[in-house]
């Protein structure tokens, strides 16, 4: 035999109730009758204590007592056949004109006591359970209503009241055997003490109720029927990622109940728990999923912990001052004076100087909690021996619970870096030795990325997602959205790693969608729903999704983005870019950057800074971090230059080769943007610093391949009409080259501390020799690749490359 406990949600409609009969059909077939414990219909118990408040105060109540009313009857109507519905409508009406003659009786005194409060909230379960038994008996026969201030006896403690459970078992038991063969149903959270005074067993009661009559007749499982496949990793309306748990110890479902997860109260098991009855977490409206079972006898799980709960709203009173160091007692003396007020703690923490105890209340108490600490030891504050208690308020808790947790190295650090890499600042932290969980207390503005990272951080075998947002829609943009798109399914398989475009901006439009934008049709997102770009209101944006593992992507090459990356560090937002200006600008900046990513615990990545998605910037620390020594760099940092002089040659002339170059797309629109050697020298300048030399732009030697008259033009055709009147200059070169049988190669080289760049003639003995094409090449010269350097060669310039560089930078924040 089972006992099935039905929440508020599962009696509040015509449509759950029908799935109510439906599960109550399969089971009395599969297993025989169960006993049926019912909460009142959802919102009802809300709406009667509105009433109660309403008649308290003197204002009217016939308004929701007639909707109390309507919701009941309507269900009679939709539900029972004709001939059934006016007994049940007799008997419905009887309650609804007792609960209006109390009502009435609190507004005439205007005092609504705690002993009358539970009296109209009875009326709740009183009306669902009789009205769904009436049902049943239509489709089963013989239904028993039964109602539990019969069966369940307490004590006067009205809104909370203490369960005597030996004469409560007897009652229950005794009732069973007489109906034994029937289906009976139970009116849940309401009981009655020694004078027959209906009192109520508070939050949770109605599951405490089944767990009673379960406990009593010694039951196979007490299944608790909700709206959620069963207890969830984590609050699924802020992790969009948290599953059903397939099963929990009592210990793991007690501290997940107690922190937040609104699936199951923790008293509702201390029956069950005693006597090892299984409890099951099931779904009303998804009948055929199995739920969550909570047992004594767990097998082990796959990950170290169980689940992430939280509370939402607490608040944090801090007691400290020297008059408390070594004092005996004034623990006992500020928790007795909690207690005595009903004042629940939720967490408590405790510096080993003893000089401070912070602890966790409900920001409902809080303000109380400070009168009586300020009352109980009013002569410490006034001889200075302790400090005024301070209320820290917009707080929450998060706690990870597991019974894996116990003894398993690193499950701490796990935590702290999720939080302490996206930003989030822990106020308190509590652990107890049994070490089946770790709580924190936060800031409520970051809970639900908290959840989040941390749920990320724990759950390795899902999809960790990074939250993208991005600058610029241009060649580079577009190809990287296209690569993101392509590569989706094979990110999430191989890489575990879900990508999201959260937001773009180019210079005009700017559009945001925190599930992710559609990658197919960004352009017509931008310029039909899209809002008018703003880069100050883009960062601000941002900040405020609060995002956890956010990456801010920098697709431009303009110097307004850059100005801002110190902010999105700060925000604990890692940076990925291919704008080479910030890096190559001032040193300090260059430092800076660093530096605050370091502090701030997230990503710099800058690989296409140099080579495009040539992987010269990674191989480069790679060496240092391994405490390689580095003696040289030289390298061909240019497409656009490798280019030109891997097709001068032969009778081929200096201007046709760089007209053929800006033709194929491998120049700027004017190439002297190019063949001035600045982006050039940005590259070979960013690649010194990160091999650790302070140097600025003016730092580095460039030598001009242009003649000065090519670079005085005053306009790109004046420039071409000047390569041709400078012809010669270049056929010497260029014959000097051959006729030594060498090649030009315009050429980087980092030594020493010093960075020149120069044009070179280089024979086959050379690694630069053999270039081709547009690629780029480097040599990194160290003590371990001394006598053969570590070269890097391949393409350099275009949209691909480069966007399949910043991809793969986005790829390593998420690694």
């Amino acid at each position: 035999m089972k006992v099935l406990k039905f929440g508020g949600t599962s009696v509040g409609s015509e449509k759950s109730i029908s799935a109510i009969i439906e599960i109550l059909k399969q089971e009395t077939a599969d297993n025989g009758s169960p006993v049926v414990v019912l909460s009142a219909m959802g919102g009802v118990t809300n709406l009667l204590s509105t009433m109660a408040s309403k008649a308290a105060s003197g204002e009217s109540f016939t308004q929701y007592l007639a909707e109390l009313q309507n919701r009941h009857f309507d269900v009679v109507k939709a539900l029972l056949d004709v001939p059934r519905q006016n007994p049940v409508f007799t008997r419905l009406k009887l309650y609804f004109n007792e609960l209006e003659d109390i009502l009435q009786g609190i507004s005439s005194l205007r005092e609504l006591t705690p002993r009358i409060n539970d009296l109209v909230l009875s009326y709740g379960e009183r009306c669902s359970t009789l009205l769904v038994s009436k049902i049943a008996e239509q489709h089963f026969g013989e239904a028993i209503f039964a109602d539990a201030t019969e069966l369940v006896r307490t004590d006067s403690n009205f809104g909370q009241a203490h369960v005597n459970t030996s004469l409560s078992e007897m009652l229950i038991r005794d009732f069973y055997q007489q109906h034994t063969s029937k289906l009976i149903f139970v009116t849940g959270f309401i009981a009655s003490n020694e004078e027959g005074r209906i009192t109520t067993l508070g939050r949770g009661g109605s599951d405490y109720t089944a767990a009673l009559i379960g406990s009593a007749l010694h039951c196979e499982a007490i299944e608790i029927w909700t709206d959620v496949n069963g207890m969830m990793t984590a609050d699924p309306r802020m992790v969009k990622k948290a599953f059903p748990l397939e099963e929990l110890s009592y210990t793991e479902a007690m501290e997940l109940s107690y922190f937040g997860a609104k699936v199951i109260y923790p008293p509702t098991m201390i029956p069950a728990f005693l006597k090892k009855i299984p409890i099951v977490i099931r779904n009303t409206f998804q009948p055929e999923f199995p739920g969550t079972v909570i047992r004594h006898d767990c097998r082990d799980a796959k990950h170290n912990i169980k689940g992430i709960s939280s509370i939402n709203e607490i608040s944090l009173l801090n007691l400290q001052g020297s008059g408390m160091v070594g004092k005996a007692g004034f623990s006992g003396r500020l928790f007795s004076l909690l207690a005595r007020e009903q004042i629940n703690v939720i967490l408590i923490t405790q510096s080993s100087s003893e000089h401070s105890i912070t602890f966790a209340v409900k920001p409902s108490d809080a303000l109380n909690a400070r009168k009586l600490i300020e009352r109980e030891f009013e002569l410490e504050l006034e001889a200075k021996k302790i400090d005024l208690p301070v209320i820290e308020e917009s707080l929450s808790i998060l706690a990870i619970v597991g019974e894996n947790m116990k003894e398993t190295p690193g499950i701490s650090g796990t935590l702290f870096q999720a939080l302490g890499r996206n930003g989030v600042n822990v106020r308190a932290i509590a652990q107890g030795s049994s070490e089946y969980n770790i709580s924190v207390i936060i800031s409520r503005h970051d809970l639900a990325k908290a959840l989040n990272a941390v749920h990320d951080a724990f759950y390795t075998d899902l999809k960790k997602t990074l939250n993208v947002f991005c600058l610029g829609t241009g060649n580079i943009g577009r190809t990287l959205f296209r690569q993101i798109g392509e590569h989706r399914d094979f990110l999430q398989k191989q890489n575990g790693i879900l990508i999201k475009v959260i937001g773009i901006s180019n210079s005009r439009k700017m559009a945001f969608n925190e599930e992710g934008l559609n990658l197919e049709n960004l352009q017509e997102i931008l310029f039909e729903s899209g809002e008018d770009a703003d880069l100050d209101l883009f960062i601000s944006r941002m900040k405020e999704m609060n995002l956890p593992n956010a990456v801010f992507v920098d697709n431009t090459a303009s110097a307004l983005p850059i100005s801002r990356y110190a902010e999105v560090f700060s925000s604990n937002i890692s940076v990925v870019t291919c704008n080479k200006i910030g890096n190559s600008s001032d040193y300090a900046q260059y430092r800076n950057f660093r530096d605050l990513a370091h502090k701030h615990g997230v990503d710099f990545y800058y690989e296409t800074n140099v080579g495009a998605g040539l992987p010269i910037i990674r191989t480069l620390k790679d060496l240092m971090m391994s405490g390689d020594r580095v003696i040289c760099i030289e390298a061909i940092l240019s497409g656009t230059i490798s280019f030109i002089f891997n097709n001068f040659k032969g009778e081929t002339s200096f201007h046709d080769v760089v007209k053929l170059a800006q033709e194929k797309g491998f120049t700027e629109p004017d190439p002297r943007d190019d063949l001035s050697g600045m982006d050039f020298m940005r590259k070979m300048l960013i690649l010194a610093r990160d091999a650790g030399h302070e140097l600025e732009q003016s730092d580095i030697r460039i030598q001009n391949i242009l003649p000065q008259s090519c670079l005085d033009a005053q306009s790109v055709d004046e420039f071409y009409a000047e390569l041709l009147a400078n012809n010669d200059y270049f056929e010497q070169i260029k014959k000097e080259a051959e006729a030594n049988g060498k090649v030009l190669r315009y050429i980087g080289k980092l030594e020493d501390g010093k960075v020149a760049i120069t044009l070179q003639m280089v024979d086959d003995t050379h690694a630069f020799y053999m270039l081709s094409g547009s690629d780029n090449i480097i040599s990194f010269t160290t003590d371990r690749y001394k006598d053969r350097p570590l070269v890097v060669k391949g393409p350099g310039a275009g949209a691909e490359v480069t966007a399949a560089g910043v991809f793969s930078d986005i790829v390593n924040v998420g690694a």
